[in-house]
């Protein structure tokens, strides 16, 4: 009997998408926002919008492959043809790593409201079992049609933003937000926007950066979306521009409510803050529903976006062609399942330094999938000069350049940040992709007919055809 044509299905809007990419890239402040103070102080309300600014570059670099190339696969096809299969394999194993660590960050953050109403603070087993437990039940919603994960988005993505520009301007007009409070000096720093100066600059700058951490993925999702891929770079743009705006106004609202260590030693700021100052605790409820909604749509995109990965690189013959295979719903069962497996490991080895850790593991990944595409960038431009390319970034290579340079700075400050476990995490995770690559030349000499695939404009709307018969 023919195998089934492992076609996704194309139901995603770009309302949708940009709820998605923008939804994802807004999350977890209402348990984050400690970490960002203690690296920064307020100032970190300056340091997003110029992050934003200076991975538009990247971004672009996105739009331009994702409209020449539009599979799921996205960066290994991308690197696959511009610098060899080998170095897309592990390229994409790094993008794998940047969307796969989210939705165990989501978790956490959503026991850290439990912990907010209950008495007695979970010990660390009952977090990472309640964790297991929240992305296990992911993964069953996960199998659903894909247009519920993109409804879903739109709406959650439209409510928290509107109930924290509430919060935020409750915080301004409160009559307790003062400047004295980002200007006094504490435990032996200078005040002002940036206690820490140059160096928390420096490192504010690298991990912030998975803040924005979302843009990229969009292009997995390309072949379930119902608008021109040349529009893409719009969806990119608002992931970037919309929580810069965001994240700028609420910042300096937490600021101004207290010293950046009072507010860097709290689990939520928002409703700490709230209760602290006597505020209506009807502010505290909306924060903390807020801070929900973010984390859901942060999860719900990165698990949708990891899934494709995985997807991507068995539509590529880099993994078996089983995890290709759509349940009823169009959606990759066997792939969410990897995904899911992936995310327990995550919650059982994230420890109690969470929040540090994540960002700092991730943002090392991402560093390398944006340099990497940059330079597929100016690379297939020279190789390939006449492959159409419904949208092209401006600038010329200047662009990709400055791109390559936030790269190498983002990579440079993660790795800064890594204590020994993420070192050795990232270790053991390279040695997993490499053993996967290995395990994978045994599989296609007992199955002939599954050498690697590298897709091209050709294969345009036919991606799935080799599956056939």
């Amino acid at each position: 009997m023919p195998e089934k044509k492992p076609t996704l299905k194309r139901e995603l809007s770009f309302i949708h998408m940009i709820s998605i990419a923008a939804g994802a890239v807004i999350g977890g402040w209402l348990a984050e926002a400690p970490y960002w103070f203690s690296v920064t102080g307020a100032g970190g309300a300056l340091v997003f919008p110029v992050l934003a600014l200076f991975l538009v570059p990247v971004g672009l670099a996105f739009a331009e492959l994702s409209a020449m190339l539009p599979f799921a696969s996205s960066v290994n096809v991308w690197t696959s043809n511009a610098l060899g299969k080998e170095v897309a394999w592990y390229t994409n194993w790094m993008m794998y790593l940047v969307q796969v660590v989210e939705p165990p960050l989501m978790a956490f953050i959503f026991i850290t409201v439990i912990n907010h109403f209950t008495p007695v603070e979970l010990d660390t087993t009952s977090q990472t079992i309640i964790a297991i437990g929240i992305v296990s039940l992911w993964y069953v919603i996960s199998n659903f049609k894909i247009r519920i994960t993109g409804t879903l988005s739109t709406i959650f993505f439209f409510s928290m933003v509107i109930l924290s520009i509430i919060v935020a301007l409750t915080f301004f007009f409160s009559g307790h937000w003062s400047w004295d409070n980002i200007n006094i000096s504490v435990d032996g720093f200078k005040g002002g926007l940036f206690p820490k100066g140059f160096g928390g600059i420096f490192i504010a700058m690298a991990v912030f950066s998975l803040k924005y951490i979302g843009f990229e993925m969009t292009p997995t999702m390309i072949e379930e979306t119902k608008f021109p891929a040349k529009r893409m770079w719009l969806v990119i743009i608002s992931a970037l521009v919309v929580p810069a705006v965001l994240y700028l106004f609420v910042v300096f609202a937490i600021g101004g409510m207290a010293p950046w260590n009072e507010i860097a030693g709290m689990a939520m700021p928002e409703p700490e803050l709230v209760t602290k100052l006597g505020l209506p605790a009807i502010i505290g409820i909306i924060a903390i529903i807020s801070g929900c909604l973010h984390a859901l749509t942060t999860l719900m995109g990165f698990w949708t976006s990891s899934a494709r990965v995985i997807y991507g690189s068995a539509q590529l013959n880099q993994l078996p062609r089983s995890f290709m295979r759509l349940n009823r719903y169009g959606q990759p069962w066997i792939a969410n399942l990897i995904v899911l497996g992936f995310s327990i490991f995550f919650c059982i080895f994230s420890g109690e330094n969470w929040v540090q850790y994540i960002y700092a593991i991730s943002c090392t990944a991402a560093g390398i999938v944006y340099l990497v595409s940059c330079i597929d960038v100016m690379v297939l431009r020279k190789k390939f000069p006449d492959w159409e390319r419904p949208y092209r970034a401006p600038g010329g290579n200047l662009l990709m350049i400055l791109g390559c340079i936030i790269s190498v700075w983002i990579i440079i400050g993660s790795v800064l940040e890594l204590d020994m476990g993420g070192y050795i995490s990232l270790i053991i995770y390279l040695a997993v992709g490499g053993a996967l690559s290995v395990y994978m030349k045994f599989y296609r000499k007992r199955h002939p007919g599954n050498e690697p695939r590298t897709l091209t404009p050709d294969d345009i709307g036919t991606e799935t055809s080799a599956f056939e018969g």
